[in-house]
């Protein structure tokens, strides 16, 4: 009879979650997975909000999605997803405007008719474009500018971009840009509009079928806990105790993972890429209020003074009736995390963005709030440059029985449930393969 292999998985996300699902199918293996927070889900993690739980940062499906659609039907959670319309706007010069059809494109006054018309173009090519290798070393902005011209960028893209990736937005690659409309563009029902997924319950439905499954398989799962070394001699010090493994699993951000390994010559070249990736925070704020602000799901914020990235009326998408009757909302914004605004006080943040909203909606009452929430995360968006394909690490680190497995390594995709599913099952697979090598 086979050894028994210990392995340690460190992070609570999606693809810990389903590494450890698909890891503890082998009776072989002795599975701990460790999670440094007080939950699972990773940035899908839910909280408490009307009777039921609601996502930290906001969250939906695309139709798109097969790998995450694939495991909720193997969980039987079909009957909790739901799939609804999007609606989306933009706010420009003062005023929101509706940005879902072809149609609200050529109508959007703030870009030039020129501007409208090329973009939609734009748009159709990058939907039925598939090789995206060309496409890498020339920047978003550059391509759109010369698919879409200057009024174009300066009303639709260039906020966008900067929303996103704060000063480093003139760098990003297109190959990523492409990722983005191709994904959007074919999440669309049989030539109807933008079809989104969700699940009655959250999210957090899939983290607790998740957790249930591989503890009932034996998979010992610690929060709360920090692993604080990786060591070469296939142990970690996790909140002060040596725990030994056979193999690893990393699954949190990259310069996170850099400062757990150990000094020496065969990890430098790892190590500094590990480092050379750049992330930016992220900011949510959520509230619940009887006050309706509107009609749209979702609100891009293409204002250039504007202080966040978007607005969203989660309500508008899945009903007021699922949380206590009240309206839910998110506001946010990717940040540096080491600048200003990451770090404002709760009071100070919520004043400066329900200010902004009063510009917005100037019905909008904060006194009104029913509950208020903010959420920060330190790495949540890594910065996909031209060279970035040269930074990407590999699953395998140097380090025997080490492996890496987290968002910066799926270019040109970006982040996203699905890919954190599919990146589990990858690494899983990997991982059983050197077992048996």
């Amino acid at each position: 009879m086979p050894a028994t292999k210990k392995i340690l998985i460190v992070g609570g996300g999606f693809t810990g979650l389903t590494a450890a699902l698909r890891l503890s199918a082998d009776k072989n293996f002795a599975i701990t997975l460790v999670e440094s927070s007080s939950q699972l889900g990773g940035l899908a993690a839910g909280f408490p909000v009307g009777g039921t739980s609601l996502e930290k940062t906001y969250h939906h499906l695309f139709l798109t999605d097969t790998e995450i659609l694939k495991l909720v039907e193997e969980l039987g959670l079909q009957e909790k997803l739901i799939w609804r319309g999007s609606s989306v706007g933009i706010f420009r010069d003062g005023k929101i405007h509706p940005f879902k059809t072809p149609l609200d494109l050529l109508r959007f006054a703030p870009c030039s008719f020129s501007g409208r018309l090329r973009t939609g173009l734009a748009a159709l090519y990058l939907k039925h474009k598939k090789n995206w290798r060309g496409l890498t070393r020339q920047t978003a902005h550059d391509w759109m500018t010369r698919a879409c011209g200057r009024s174009a960028m300066a009303t639709i893209w260039t906020p966008l971009l900067k929303g996103k990736f704060d000063r480093h937005f003139q760098n990003v690659s297109m190959a990523w840009f492409w990722a983005r409309i191709h994904t959007r563009a074919n999440s669309r029902s049989g030539g109807g509009g933008e079809k989104l997924g969700y699940f009655r319950g959250g999210f957090n439905v899939v983290t607790t079928a998740l957790e249930n499954e591989i503890r009932q398989r034996g998979v010992k799962i610690l929060t709360g806990a920090t692993v604080e070394k990786i060591s070469g001699d296939h142990t970690a010090a996790i909140n002060g105790e040596t725990v030994p493994f056979d193999f690893c699993l990393f699954t949190g951000p990259s310069p996170a993972f850099a400062k757990l390994l150990p000094a020496q010559e065969s990890l430098n070249d790892y190590v500094a890429k590990l480092r050379s990736i750049e992330y930016l925070g992220a900011v949510c704020l959520v509230f619940t209020s009887d006050q309706n602000l509107g009609d749209f799901y979702w609100i891009n914020i293409n204002e250039p003074d504007a202080p966040f990235l978007v607005f969203i009326q989660h309500t508008n998408f899945i009903g007021k009736e699922n949380y206590g009757g009240k309206n839910v909302y998110y506001v946010g914004a990717y940040l540096a995390p080491d600048g200003k605004v990451f770090s404002l006080p709760d009071d100070e943040l919520a004043k400066l963005w329900f200010d902004y909203l009063k510009k917005m909606f100037p019905a909008f009452d904060a006194a009104k709030i029913s509950e208020r929430h903010i959420f920060r995360f330190r790495a949540a968006q890594h910065i996909v440059d031209t060279s970035y394909e040269e930074k990407i690490p590999d699953y395998k680190t140097p380090l025997p029985g080490v492996f890496l497995s987290n968002f910066s390594q799926i270019f040109p995709e970006d982040r996203g449930t699905n890919f954190a599913v599919r990146e589990g099952e990858k690494i899983a697979a990997l991982i059983r393969q050197e077992n048996a090598g």
